[in-house]
């Protein structure tokens, strides 16, 4: 063995991305194993503590190696393979005192040509394992985040493959955007949802489907979520066609909807472009289930609204001119709608919501609003008891 040997797994271990000391270390353990082999010790031999003891020790700096079998001097030899008798330990140390453990020298020219093979295939297996160990390491601390990956390939039962850097990760197709055509050499932004080991190494799952790849973006585009000064409340995705986005401002002089739109929508368009086109509705939260039902549904205008918590199901009056809308194209919007409120919405439709039964409901809705003071409510409420004495006379 010499220097250049050492030097050159040195430039493997940077081209496969593992440390020199984990390439050495799986060498050492390789020609360990192969030098058992030779010996007639099968793998299952070796995993049950079968044959002697072997060291190997390759000197990164010289080049170097030394294998060495350990063996421990006992009175009387029940195991040849790993003790030696004191009798003729001393023939080697005068010195030795039993219990002590001796090393005795092995001549790699020792090593047969099929050891040198085993060896190798060894090698390659444990580098495998490196790899793998080091690519899940990696990504396992990356899992719930966004990284701009590689489309290298799209199989043929509609799976995407995308090169992240330091491992190949599989975008099934339920966690694609359905309108999307992938292709090899795409750059594409992808949410890392699972990292897990298996028998062919560290298996990453993304998806561009998610709710998370909608949150970050939204985060990109919009300094203000991203300080902490608008948050996302509740998010419901329908991916590639439409998603509606709950959020809150924590500053009053700070419009949450507009902050996420942008000046002239260039905020929620870069945001929707990303997403294959996806149309992206913001929403004003509310900590009323009713109000927050309310604004969920728009564009449609709805009039009273009954919630029941604890079954989590709601009883929505809509006019028949707004019915549609608030169902929406094949129920979208109401789907979207249930499933960003946690509740089951059901509609009760009417002849026609007046203006006045539009507000009276609205206030309804946000009679728990601390916002909202008992006086201006008393306000709000004499305004129209007056216009209904103004209709009488």
């Amino acid at each position: 063995m010499n220097k250049d040997f050492v030097e050159a797994l040195q430039q493997v271990a940077l081209e496969r991305g593992v440390t020199a000391d984990e390439l050495i270390t799986a060498f050492e353990e390789s020609l360990r194993l192969a030098y058992l082999r030779q010996k007639g010790y099968k793998p299952k031999d070796v995993e049950e503590g079968l044959g002697p003891v072997v060291e190997v020790h390759l000197d990164p700096a010289g080049g170097g190696l030394e294998v060495l079998e350990i063996k421990t001097v006992v009175e009387k030899v029940e195991d040849p393979d790993k003790e030696i008798s004191l009798a003729d330990a001393l023939a080697y140390d005068p010195d030795v005192q039993l219990g002590e453990e001796m090393e005795f020298p092995v001549d790699p020219e020792e090593f047969s040509r099929i050891a040198v093979q085993i060896a190798k295939q060894v090698l390659t297996q444990r580098l495998k394992e490196a790899e793998r160990n080091r690519v899940h390491t990696e990504y396992k601390d990356k899992e719930g985040e966004v990284i701009t990956g590689q489309v290298t390939r799209v199989d043929n039962r509609g799976n995407v493959y995308v090169d992240l850097g330091r491992g190949e990760a599989l975008m099934p197709p339920k966690e694609q955007i359905p309108s999307e055509r992938y292709h090899p050499g795409q750059r594409v932004k992808v949410y890392l949802k699972q990292v897990q080991r298996s028998a062919k190494g560290p298996s990453l799952i993304v998806s561009r489907a998610s709710e998370e790849l909608l949150k970050y973006l939204l985060r990109q585009e919009v300094p203000e979520i991203n300080e902490g000064i608008v948050e996302i409340k509740a998010v419901a995705r329908e991916p590639g066609s439409r998603s509606k986005v709950a959020v809150t401002s924590h500053n009053p002089n700070v419009d949450p909807i507009g902050a996420c739109i942008g000046h002239k929508g260039q905020r929620i368009q870069a945001v929707s472009a990303e997403l294959g086109r996806e149309r992206v509705d913001i929403i004003q939260w509310s900590a009323n289930p009713r109000e927050f039902i309310r604004n969920a549904l728009s564009p449609a205008q709805v009039g009273n609204i009954e919630t029941d918590n604890e079954t989590k199901r709601a009883k929505v009056v809509v006019s028949k001119d707004q019915h549609s809308l608030a169902i929406g194209k094949a129920g979208q919007n109401v789907r979207l709608a249930s499933k960003l409120t946690g509740y089951e919405i059901d509609f009760e439709e009417a002849e026609e919501i007046t203006d006045l039964d539009m507000a009276l409901a609205k206030a309804a809705s946000r009679e728990e609003r601390p916002s909202v003071s008992q006086d201006a409510k008393s306000r709000f409420e004499s305004l129209f008891a007056d216009e209904g004495k103004d209709e009488e006379q």
